[in-house]
């Protein structure tokens, strides 16, 4: 994800990295191409006269806009919840890390609260990777002591075995008598919120918008910017290339931005900044503990995720 500070009006006209336009060109420029032989042949195919007017497009764009509009909606929506669940890993972690460093017997040889904050930090870069697909070995190499780095590397569903290994923990905690019953049930209830986490996430992952609304949409989107300069020939002549192109790059652009940000966890330029956010909720965990951090990259000036 680009993280940009508030720009001038004058210069977001003409962003480039990190809008749609990129990606846009060679469509956007076929739709001038042809514009400009609808205008050369005066709307006429094979000596047929296409018989289109602004009115009847009008009240399409209208409709199609309503779409468009529901659309994105629904993209950001899962945008949004994301957003939510990332928010609230990062709660959840602060309120483990707090538990952990205020037990009774934290100086205890037997419960290391080191291993713990590494637990609890190889699950965030854990999911991460999940959402993303990628390998988190390097991540988790660094967090993790063998034999808890094989036992990891060596399942499907990182996060939830890393969450067993949290909670293997506090029992092992329970059964020293360095954490009593209230205690136990407190780390079960933030376990509980992460298994949520993880859970929302998948479910975002698993559950995507129903691919036929997706193509009908689609299909709407350039139908529509194809006719459109046959209506606009009559009145606009020459013109009618630049206004067409302004008109379906507002269209395509809406549905281009709507496809990027419905998968919220990926790595293009509108998606989550989950690298940022993983190094952020790293470092406010091992600060907490009063140690350094595993990883400290320079996170506090434009990045792309």
């Amino acid at each position: 994800m680009i993280i940009r500070k508030k720009e001038h009006w004058f210069k977001m006209l003409f962003v480039w990295h990190g809008s749609v336009l990129p990606g846009l060109l060679p469509r956007l420029s076929l739709l001038f191409i042809l514009s400009l032989g609808v205008v050369y042949l005066h709307g006429m195919i094979f000596s047929l006269k296409i018989p289109l007017n602004p009115a009847p497009l009008t009240l399409f764009g209208f409709v199609l806009a309503l779409f468009l509009g529901f659309r994105n909606n629904a993209s950001y929506e899962r945008f949004w919840e994301g957003r939510k669940l990332w928010g609230a890993l990062l709660n959840t972690a602060r309120s483990l890390t707090r538990q952990a460093l205020t037990l009774k017997k934290q100086d205890d040889d037997r419960l290391l609260v080191p291993e713990f904050i590494g637990f609890l930090s190889a699950f965030i870069f854990a999911l991460k990777h999940q959402l993303r697909s990628t390998d988190p070995y390097e991540d988790l190499k660094s967090r993790l002591q063998e034999p808890h780095l094989t036992t990891v590397m060596n399942t499907k569903y990182k996060p939830a075995v890393i969450m067993r290994l949290m909670a293997e923990w506090v029992q092992r905690g329970k059964d020293e008598n360095a954490i009593d019953s209230i205690q136990q049930a407190r780390f079960d209830e933030n376990f509980d919120k992460l298994s949520d986490i993880v859970g929302g996430c998948e479910r975002i992952i698993s559950t995507p918008i129903p691919y036929s609304y997706r193509v009908l949409l689609h299909r709407t989107v350039y139908i529509y910017c194809f006719l459109l300069p046959f209506g606009l020939v009559d009145s606009l002549e020459w013109f009618t290339p630049l206004i067409v192109v302004f008109v379906a790059y507002t269209f395509v652009a809406f549905e281009a931005i709507a496809d990027e940000i419905e998968e919220p966890f990926g790595t293009e330029a509108n998606d989550l900044a989950l690298n940022s956010m993983c190094v952020m909720i790293d470092e406010t965990i091992h600060e907490l503990a009063g140690e350094q951090t595993v990883l400290s990259p320079q996170i506090h000036q434009n990045i792309i995720d």
